[in-house]
């Protein structure tokens, strides 16, 4: 099924971080908010590293990255895919990264999983001219690979990365 990205960026002129998953899952498009499929870890990590309460509204998500300085987007606008199965990805077209790379000072970029590392490198590395580090997914297919102590361990690299260092002039 050919799918089109559901949600706009979220980040803001202190985001020096950016996140990127590859598609949001129909689940996530069904709620209307980024990992928002019941089982994904993504933002209990996130309120785990940051000691911070659980997030349950988008606005508290929102407020949540963004108070850390971090963006949330997806390296894909639009593919073919099968539900929510990374691995049948087809006829992926990139998002437009000019869009937040323009007015955001980001620093680092992570993708989360294997095939949001691999599209990210293949279809936008070269464009921008930039890498992106690998995290684990938090997706619930992920947590016999990634169990949460594994998992927060991966993830606790966000934390050094999340504070605000402006561009030189």
């Amino acid at each position: 099924m050919q799918v089109t990205h559901a949600f706009q960026p979220i980040y803001d002129n202190s985001s020096t971080v950016l996140i990127l998953g590859t598609m949001p899952s129909p689940q996530s498009v069904k709620n209307g908010f980024y990992y928002s499929h019941p089982q994904n870890r993504f933002w209990p990590i996130l309120a785990t590293l940051f000691n911070e309460p659980l997030p349950h509204t988008p606005q508290e998500k929102t407020a949540l990255v963004l108070r850390h300085h971090i963006a949330l987007w997806d390296v894909l606008a639009s593919c073919e895919i099968n539900g929510a199965s990374d691995a049948s990805i087809r006829e992926a077209v990139p998002n437009d990264f000019s869009l937040i790379l323009n007015k955001a000072p980001i620093q680092t970029i992570y993708t989360t999983g294997k095939a949001a590392t691999a599209l990210f490198q293949r279809l936008v590395a070269p464009v921008i001219g930039r890498d992106a580090v690998y995290l684990p997914s938090t997706s619930p297919a992920n947590q016999a690979l990634f169990p949460w102590e594994k998992l927060l361990e991966n993830w606790k690299v966000l934390v050094s990365s999340t504070f605000y260092n402006p561009p030189k002039e």
